[in-house]
């Protein structure tokens, strides 16, 4: 059953807690028992403009209570636009490209002149498949840009008007003790909190009528709508705007003037102008729409990017580096540089899909295997450094890398359950479980940046690059250990990454009494240079062939999930068993308290002894 459909029968607080996938004594202790008005704490940040911003965030159990409402709600749109716009790309995926192969098909299409296949693109924050990117894309190329921020707009919405709104509102209408739990759950001091992750999706419901009437006035001016939360932004290609929307500069003390329609309909709704962040923007300045350059194509702005390449430039020469807040010099942050850097690549892998195809063939995305390098620009270029550097040589723990995602998880679970026995790997401190070791997670982006994708020819172009990619930094040494984790069998054999391993003069396996080049597979650990580390699964009965899922026993591997189960060695049919990637989350992960990980012992020592030789000979 549809989830609106489903939210709309519900009348109980069970039925409720059913409709949000959470336990009922859950939900009964969140909003009687500890209350919601209990379980908040408050901290400012910075804003942009100067000043501070209170925050009012939840603690962890309202917090997951309230992902809960929003991911409900989430569906409910998603449903309702599906129902209304049934041929658009949001409701049937294969609009996003007539050729399914074609890279372009990552792209969601903003504008869409034919009303058949319309669909809505007024609202771009916290909705999903848009974005700030999304909402930039709106107003590209044109010759007026107005922005407008709404005043004190998260206050604006108080109890009653949430709980209202899920009564009335044609789409929901809902029961009143439901909407009652909705608004209990979403406000706190009688205001929608801006810490909340579900306060957002709210505001945009109750928000939408108003989205509806501003995008029409819009549209009898010949100009284009949306809104990124409180930031309202109209744009036009006449060469002056429109005044019925919006007058310009008359002088410093009056500013900009409204135009009476745009004011009425802003104040219908409940909110009020923040005169002092409107401002009109010409084609022949910078032209800003929610922090992203729109004059040609959607970008950050320059110096934005030159701060966060000359932070990049002072980690890598000294593992350290310096930033500005409230005009006073402090030490940076690793993670909120790597947030600005992802932000920017963010950007750039946007516009990069949305290019057309490269005049050579073998240059397109689509085509391109473990060669990216070729295709990296100067910001992607800085941010492959930071990646390998965070990861790989500033790693503040050890890095683990597997051969594919199914190792991740096999390990992962291995330690959690064998905590006691590997203080290194990880631990447990007020009944908190805290992992000691990074895996990497790879994805299309590592695949693109640092041609890293895990398999193992992509592991042995990895471990060939490293010295290269190792000498491009002089901060301090590495503090931690790279291990990489490879299956014994034909896999790494046939890709090369054995015969390179052997070859290696500096290279020094464990225990020393084995010969580098006819003992390699019955090694611990083979230190190969830098602190760059290889570890192999054991070797099997009658030293046979092993991958990781060798060590699981007969009687987890025959754990049924859909009817199938993963088989034994000797009797696996990839064709009718359950694949790794089910039986690795179905089985070993959901099911890990009842699994017998005692084969992965070897594997997990061989791990602990590498990062004990690191941390005595580094």
């Amino acid at each position: 059953m549809p989830r609106l459909t489903h939210l709309k029968t519900v009348s109980s607080k069970p039925g409720f807690a059913r409709a949000l996938n959470v336990d009922p004594r859950f939900l009964t202790r969140c909003l009687y028992v500890v209350r919601p008005e209990n379980q908040y704490h408050q901290f400012s940040i910075d804003k942009k403009s100067g000043g501070q911003r209170l925050i009012n965030a939840p603690s962890d159990d309202l917090k997951s209570l309230q992902s809960s409402l929003s991911n409900l709600l989430l569906d409910c749109i998603d449903e309702i636009n599906k129902n209304k716009y049934p041929e658009s790309q949001i409701a049937s995926p294969k609009m996003l490209s007539p050729k399914k192969k074609d890279h372009i098909a990552e792209v969601l299409k903003i504008k869409i002149p034919s009303s058949e296949h319309k669909q809505p693109s007024l609202s771009h924050g916290f909705v999903r498949e848009r974005s700030i990117i999304t909402n930039a894309m709106m107003h590209l190329g044109k010759k007026n840009v107005l922005n407008i921020d709404l005043k004190d707009f998260f206050d604006s919405f108080n109890f009653g008007r949430v709980r209202s709104f899920f009564i009335k509102n044609i789409n929901f209408r809902l029961d009143p003790s439901i909407a009652t739990m909705i608004a209990q759950i979403a406000c706190y001091k009688d205001t929608l909190p801006q810490g909340s992750p579900c306060s957002p999706v709210i505001t945009n419901l109750i928000t939408h009528s108003l989205d509806i009437r501003l995008a029409s006035l819009a549209k009898d001016y010949k100009c284009t709508y949306t809104r990124y939360a409180d930031d309202i932004t109209f744009s036009t290609r006449k060469s002056v705007f429109p005044p019925q929307i919006m007058r310009g500069k008359v002088d410093d003390n009056h500013g900009y003037i409204p135009g009476e329609k745009l004011t009425n309909e802003i104040k219908r709704a409940g909110f009020l102008i923040n005169h002092k962040k409107t401002r009109i923007q010409y084609k022949d300045s910078r032209q800003d729409v929610t922090g992203l350059i729109v004059n040609q194509r959607p970008n950050t702005k320059k110096e934005y990017w030159r701060t966060v390449r000359a932070k990049c430039n002072f980690l890598f020469k000294t593992g350290e580096f310096t930033s500005i807040k409230n005009d006073i010099v402090v030490a940076g942050n690793i993670n909120e540089l790597e947030g600005q850097l992802n932000f920017i690549d963010q950007v750039d892998h946007y516009n990069r899909i949305r290019q057309k195809s490269p005049l050579k063939p073998e240059l397109a995305l689509k085509n391109v295997g473990s060669n990216t390098k070729l295709l990296l620009s100067g910001r992607e270029k800085t941010f492959s450094q930071f990646i390998f550097y965070r990861l790989f040589y500033g790693n503040d723990k050890p890095t683990i890398l597997c051969e594919g995602k199914t190792d991740n998880i096999y390990i992962k679970s291995a330690i959690s359950e064998l905590v006691i026995s590997y203080p290194k790997l990880a631990r447990v401190a007020k009944n908190e479980y805290k992992l000691l070791v990074r895996f990497v997670e790879y994805s299309k982006r590592t695949r693109f940046l640092l041609e890293l994708y895990g398999g193992a020819s992509y592991l042995k172009d990895f471990i060939v690059n490293y010295r290269t990619q190792f000498k491009k930094y002089k901060a301090a040494k590495p503090q931690h250990p790279v291990i990489i984790i490879i299956d014994n069998d034909a896999g790494p054999k046939d890709a090369g990454i054995f015969g390179y391993i052997s070859n290696q003069k500096e290279a020094k396996i464990y225990p020393q009494t084995l010969d580098l080049k006819k003992d390699l597979r019955s090694a611990n650990f083979v230190h190969l240079f830098h602190n760059l580390y290889i570890v192999m699964t054991p070797k099997g009965i009658k030293d046979c062939d092993t991958d990781i899922e060798y060590f699981f026993t007969d009687k987890d591997r025959l754990r049924e999930h859909s009817k199938k189960c993963f088989n034994t060695v000797a009797k696996r049919n990839a064709d009718k068993d359950l694949s790794k990637g089910a039986f690795a989350t179905h089985i070993i992960k959901a099911q890990k308290k009842n699994i017998n990980f005692n084969g992965l012992k070897p594997l997990l020592d061989r791990i602990m002894m590498a990062i004990d030789h690191y941390d005595i000979n580094k």
